[in-house]
């Protein structure tokens, strides 16, 4: 419509000019390049007000999404990179940082995020552009090595088309965008894996802009050079050693179940992922270790073994421990035995003159990437076509390769070693204690791990790690390691913890509790100062800077009076469950004589600390909050119960909303004590929602609610 118009536009003002000569041949083209000229205007100036519109962002994005790869148009899926790099120092920091520039270099497409707590992690993201960032909101152990399960759980939340867990030293080549891209094209959920080649050196190195590859003396590598140079050089096997794992991030899970609580870099935490994704059977599992050149320089092979090794403080060999329980164990070892003969048979991707196919080793059958049509490799095939020769010499190279298919796991699952944490408490206290060497101590069974586990929860998520555990038997001492919790064990109680009924007024609860003042006195005595905390108790903030302010020779503690009204410091209202004690002269001598107390009583301890604290019958009370024991001159300091309620003030438990009610106070704690069994503390703090630990995922709630905003 614009051109006739144009067209008798032009005309009548050539017409309307006096000139004869204007009507010629000349004059007619000279009006056509009018008419292209306003065109182009036109145009130019549609595009520049179309790029101030505010849906041009969104536009270009899918137009960059959709790309000419291989002569076809296909969607450029978005990449998220998951990995646990370890600090950024020396040679393992030059070779990660080489990784990673070798993933962001391969496609605009990819983002990288850094599961790590450590600073030089921070400052290496820093140096490099947006697409890699730092995840230190997961699982970590106190020694910082990350659960491999909940950096699975992050990876699952991740909003990219494709997410990717590979090892933080592992070099990717462009083949690997190119795979991600075929297999985005299956119309089925889909699980890879490919083993990480091992080579003795790769003497390159990418140049400024991190997509090319560059020799010694600065001249571009081209990459098939470079996979032929490495064709030569690298081995794998598919059993052991380092691997990726990739996924689209579709409908499907990954697996059924619950994935036990691996520390990331030990153990079989990837076999197990790809066999349980097989044995759940909602995904189209594959393996892509043919299509996909990924490798890593074997002389840091030995360094990656001795840092999985560094959480015990020695050698741990083939040891199978980085899984909670001997349930777990149990279950994990019947998902791999189950899938040990069948490893071998998975599907397999490889590159063949430049096509994507599936090979099907149980049945000798090749599949073109979208299942049009099969090639059988059974040798009574008699004629063939030249491509099929071809695949099946491509395919008797990919077996001539192979390396070993022993993927038995029945070596490693050498159970009856025993679980130890080979830091003596001394040590403990030196990596844990704060800045004022303060430590947090809970003393606890086996028969509490779950409220333990709420409580550490909740302390890092008020960013509180000087914590230690006291373990009091050898159950919840294991629990505690693969939690990655600062455990010791406590060797001398002279009782089994019961289960269920070590509750207040047994015998086993008057056992249990004199523990506590023994380990406290210990540890006042190293120079530590100590806050007893129960793991019944629930923080809402951090209460140290308030409790160390008293200062030395006062003994601060929660205050177990129930009435409103009159003295909160009255006989045996002394709640042994949370006070805090200076490391000084004085304070170390009172609970010297509230351990020796308790010894000689047939009752709990925590008559012992008012009684001799206090005095029988609160003979040694100054006014209605406080005590003053003669003899060592320590001050009892009783804590304001708006601030820090037991279980029975005011009735809390009781509200709507216990969270609510506490924080209108101010509260720093409240107690979930005044109630018996350990099976009613449990469901009354659950249903309070003052917990913050999922059982079933072994996870924190507060990490899960970084990571993926649903929880509160």
């Amino acid at each position: 419509m614009m051109t006739p118009f144009f067209s008798l536009t032009t005309m009548n003002f050539f017409q309307s000019i006096p000139f004869p000569y204007l009507y010629n041949k000349k004059a007619k083209q000279l009006g056509l390049w009018l008419i292209w000229l306003w065109g182009f205007i036109l145009i130019g100036v549609s595009f520049y007000a179309t790029q101030l519109m505010p849906f041009t962002s969104s536009f270009k994005g899918q137009i960059k999404k959709t790309m000419l790869f291989n002569g076809e148009l296909v969607d450029s899926p978005t990449i998220t990179i998951f990995t646990a790099p370890k600090p950024f120092v020396a040679t393992v920091g030059e070779r990660q940082a080489l990784a990673i520039r070798s993933w962001i270099g391969v496609s605009p497409d990819i983002s990288v995020v850094l599961f790590s707590q450590d600073p030089s992690v921070f400052s290496f993201a820093e140096s490099l552009s947006h697409r890699v960032s730092v995840e230190p909101n997961i699982d970590f152990t106190f020694l910082g090595t990350p659960f491999f399960h909940s950096m699975v759980a992050r990876s699952k939340a991740s909003s990219s088309d494709v997410s990717v867990v590979i090892d933080p030293d592992t070099i990717l080549l462009p083949d690997f965008i190119k795979t991600i891209r075929h297999a985005h094209k299956l119309d089925h959920d889909w699980l890879l894996f490919s083993s990480s080649k091992s080579v003795p050196h790769f003497p390159f190195r990418l140049d400024a802009d991190g997509k090319h590859w560059l020799r010694d003396d600065g001249s571009r590598m081209k990459t098939q050079k470079l996979q032929d140079f490495l064709s030569q050089e690298w081995k794998w096997n598919l059993c052991e050693g380092k691997m990726l794992i990739a996924w689209n991030n579709g409908d499907l899970p990954l697996h059924k179940g619950v994935l036990p609580p691996f520390l990331y870099g030990k153990g079989l935490h990837n076999r197990w992922l790809i066999n349980e994704a097989l044995l759940s059977d909602f995904r189209f599992v594959f393996d892509a270790t043919w299509a996909i050149s990924n490798l890593h320089l074997n002389d840091l092979d030995h360094d990656f073994n001795r840092a999985s090794e560094d959480f015990l403080g020695q050698g741990a060999g083939k040891r199978f421990w980085e899984v909670a329980g001997n349930s777990d164990l149990a279950m994990l070892y019947g998902s791999l035995y189950f899938h040990e003969q069948n490893f071998s048979n998975i599907f397999r991707l490889f590159q063949c003159r430049g096509c994507y196919l599936f090979i099907n080793p149980a049945q000798m059958v090749v599949y073109p990437l979208r299942y049009k049509g099969s090639l059988s490799l059974r040798k009574e095939v008699m004629s063939m076509s030249t491509r099929e020769k071809n695949t099946l010499e491509c395919v008797d190279t990919i077996r001539s390769t192979e390396g070993a298919k022993d993927c038995s796991v029945k070596d490693y699952m050498n159970v009856s070693m025993p679980i130890s944490l080979s830091l003596s408490l001394e040590i403990l206290l030196s990596l844990r204690a704060d800045k004022n060497k303060t430590v947090v101590l809970a003393v606890v069974g086996y028969n509490y791990k779950d409220m333990l586990m709420s409580w550490v929860c909740r302390l890092y998520h008020l960013q509180i790690s000087n914590f230690l555990v006291c373990a009091l038997d050898d159950d919840i001492y294991d629990f505690s390691i693969l939690q990655g919790l600062p455990v010791f064990k406590y060797a001398n109680l002279e009782t089994k913890i019961s289960f269920d009924n070590c509750h207040f007024g047994t015998e086993c609860f008057q056992k249990v509790t004199k523990v506590k003042s023994r380990m406290v006195l210990q540890i006042l005595k190293l120079g530590y100062n100590v806050l007893m905390s129960d793991v019944d108790i629930y923080w809402f903030k951090n209460p140290l800077p308030l409790l160390s302010s008293f200062g030395p020779a006062v003994l601060v503690a929660q205050s177990d009076e129930y009435k409103l009204t009159g003295p909160i410091n009255l006989p045996r209202r002394l709640n042994s469950g949370f006070y805090y004690a200076h490391s000084d002269a004085m304070t170390i001598a009172a609970i010297d004589k509230v351990v020796k107390h308790a010894a000689s009583s047939n009752l709990s301890e925590q008559p012992s600390f008012y009684d001799t604290l206090c005095g029988e019958g609160g003979c040694n009370r100054i006014d209605d909050s406080r005590c003053l024991e003669p003899q060592t001159n320590l001050t009892v300091q009783f804590l304001d119960r708006d601030l820090f309620p037991n279980g029975a003030y005011k009735d809390l438990w009781q509200e709507r909303s216990v969270k609510e009610a506490c924080l209108m106070k101010d509260c720093f704690i409240i107690h979930n004590n005044w109630i018996s069994g350990r099976r009613k503390k449990l469901e009354r703090q659950v249903s309070s929602g003052l917990w913050e630990y999922d059982m079933s995922t072994r996870m924190c709630l507060q990490t899960w609610h970084k990571t993926k905003f649903v929880y509160f």
